[in-house]
């Protein structure tokens, strides 16, 4: 408890030292404004994402229990949040968007300030093992949820929001009377995942996919191609919280063989961007 009152200040006292170099700027920082949007499934390194983004100068970051922006973890109607970026005096106006990934193509076109300045998204994708176990560890009723789904696809709200009929037809084929939590929660992973490629962010260059694994085990790099693609500056300070325990920290949960199957092959397709992206920025900047 003592440890997080410490952090919490320290993270206030930033806040206010960002507030004022914001003031003093605001006119430069208004001509250079852009809107980003921190994407992915839920359990995949969002928050770390979000609080080593925080500690950037240049950035108003918006979590989701920011409840100016976030109703119940849910992004308010662009009506609200179009106003905050109007007040905003920081370069770099940011937000969390989970249980918006359904809609996020429509998001960025919304708020892309001008030509020169679209809105720009990072994904953050996680291995579905750790993923999954961390689901298990922090949601309940995995396998209602999916159930729910399968019987009717507009049944959960943002869960079950933006399903191809292809998708739909993968949840109807898999999910069975004795489907587990841990099968279920995979199957989540998919079909949250499969937005990325089903609203084309694979060929989008307004997004950079990041592998949690690679961020977590390469900080410095990783997070100096982030700040890059956002325009921002970027030290080690920002990143010097980041580690990599939680990869692979629990067995791998068991998952019904056809589900398995299915996550294997988004992983693959979210890996070889995810290089393919590291590989252009490498050459980039040799």
């Amino acid at each position: 408890m003592a440890s997080y009152r410490l952090n919490e200040l320290k993270r206030r006292l930033l806040l206010l030292r960002k507030g004022l170099l914001h003031s003093l700027n605001a006119a430069n920082n208004k001509q250079q404004q852009r809107v980003v949007f921190v994407a992915g499934v839920q359990r995949s390194g969002t928050n770390m994402m979000m609080d080593v983004l925080e500690r950037s100068f240049e950035t108003d970051v918006y979590h989701e229990r920011d409840s100016r922006a976030f109703d119940n973890y849910q992004m308010r109607d662009v009506k609200v949040i179009q106003p905050l970026v109007a007040q905003s005096k920081a370069p770099c106006f940011i937000v969390k968007s989970l249980c918006e990934l359904q809609r996020l193509s429509r998001l960025m076109d919304e708020f892309k300030i001008d030509e020169s300045r679209p809105a720009k998204m990072i994904w953050v994708n996680r291995h579905y093992f750790d993923v999954v176990s961390s689901m298990l560890v922090s949601f309940r009723n995995q396998a209602n949820q999916v159930k729910r789904i399968a019987a009717d696809r507009h049944s959960d709200g943002w869960l079950s929001g933006g399903l191809s009929d292809e998708t739909y037809e993968h949840i109807q084929m898999l999910v069975h009377p004795d489907i587990s939590d841990a099968s279920a929660a995979a199957l989540t992973w998919y079909f949250r995942g499969i937005l990325f490629f089903e609203q084309g962010f694979d060929t989008d260059p307004r997004v950079q996919l990041v592998q949690y694994e690679t961020l977590v085990t390469e900080p410095q790099a990783e997070f100096a191609r982030i700040f890059g693609f956002l325009g921002l500056e970027y030290s080690q300070r920002v990143s010097s919280k980041v580690f990599g325990s939680s990869v692979r920290r629990r067995s791998p949960p068991e998952i019904d063989a056809p589900i398995l199957a299915l996550c294997s092959s988004l992983a693959t397709r979210f890996e070889t961007v995810a290089e393919g992206q590291r590989s252009q920025f490498r050459e980039n900047n040799q």
